[in-house]
């Protein structure tokens, strides 16, 4: 069985993918909505815990207006086209971000999917919109601060008031368009995730290559900090323990 549970993915390469075929770049952001759906099917055929894709980024502000109404507009087809789908497949949806941005009758339509989803069992499907990862943090901690001013923050703490805790730590983060960077995107989580980056632009995608890289990445020896010598937490630290003990018998420190 495949250690990987839970896949992030940035979405990138739309507008390049558009301008090399001499169309605007809202092109590329319409035919790239339609892998969404692909892709969201096979991570839920494949069993993955969790799938999370960047879709709007709190830089993406500074692009031009009719490109980020596209976005919007799109987010909004997808709840509504996949809305049975979601449903019937036991899929809990999610969208995570500085939502307050986002069109009112967008936010409803979110929040009501949500609802409905709230008790979903199978795939974890996030959605990051007007997302930033820093921004996460800090909110955690100033929420942190807030109901608990006489202690100090410890990692579970954090974890917990991540925007998603349910979905766990990122184990593979995909990013399509050949770029090599994770553009602030769930840096807490991806603290141990695999990268992978493809050069294939996020309308070219396609679940055989999902799979493929899935496959690929599970073949890698995730070592967490141990070595490969190791076969498990457990027992390796017994066996450090026990080590430590006979190696310093008989050892005098002077001091």
């Amino acid at each position: 069985m495949s250690s990987i549970k839970h896949v992030a993915i940035i979405m990138d390469g739309n507008g390049r993918w558009a301008k090399r075929r001499f169309r605007p770049r809202i092109w590329g952001h319409v035919r790239g909505s339609s892998v969404v759906s692909e892709i969201v099917r096979s991570a839920d055929d494949l069993g993955l815990k969790a799938l999370t894709m960047y879709a709007f980024s709190t830089e993406n502000w500074s692009r031009p207006l009719d490109e980020v109404s596209t976005l919007f507009r799109l987010l909004r087809k997808f709840i509504i086209k996949e809305r049975t789908r979601i449903l019937q497949n036991n899929i809990k949806f999610r969208v995570i971000g500085e939502l307050q941005s986002l069109p009112h009758e967008t936010v409803e339509l979110i929040n009501e999917i949500e609802s409905l989803t709230s008790g979903a069992t199978g795939l974890h499907l996030t959605f990051a919109f007007n997302y930033g990862g820093r921004a996460e943090i800090l909110r955690a901690i100033n929420t942190f601060q807030v109901t608990n001013p006489e202690r100090l923050m410890t990692e579970a703490d954090l974890s917990e008031l991540m925007y998603r805790p349910e979905t766990g730590d990122v184990d593979l983060m995909i990013r399509t368009g050949g770029e090599q960077r994770i553009s602030n995107f769930l840096l807490w989580q991806m603290a141990y995730a695999e990268m992978y980056f493809t050069p294939t632009k996020w309308p070219d995608f396609t679940p055989r290559e999902f799979c493929k890289i899935i496959e690929h990445v599970s073949s890698r020896e995730r070592r967490f900090g141990s070595i490969c010598e190791q076969v498990g937490l457990n027992s390796s630290v017994e066996r450090a323990d026990t080590n430590k003990s006979a190696y310093f018998q008989g050892v005098t420190f002077n001091v």
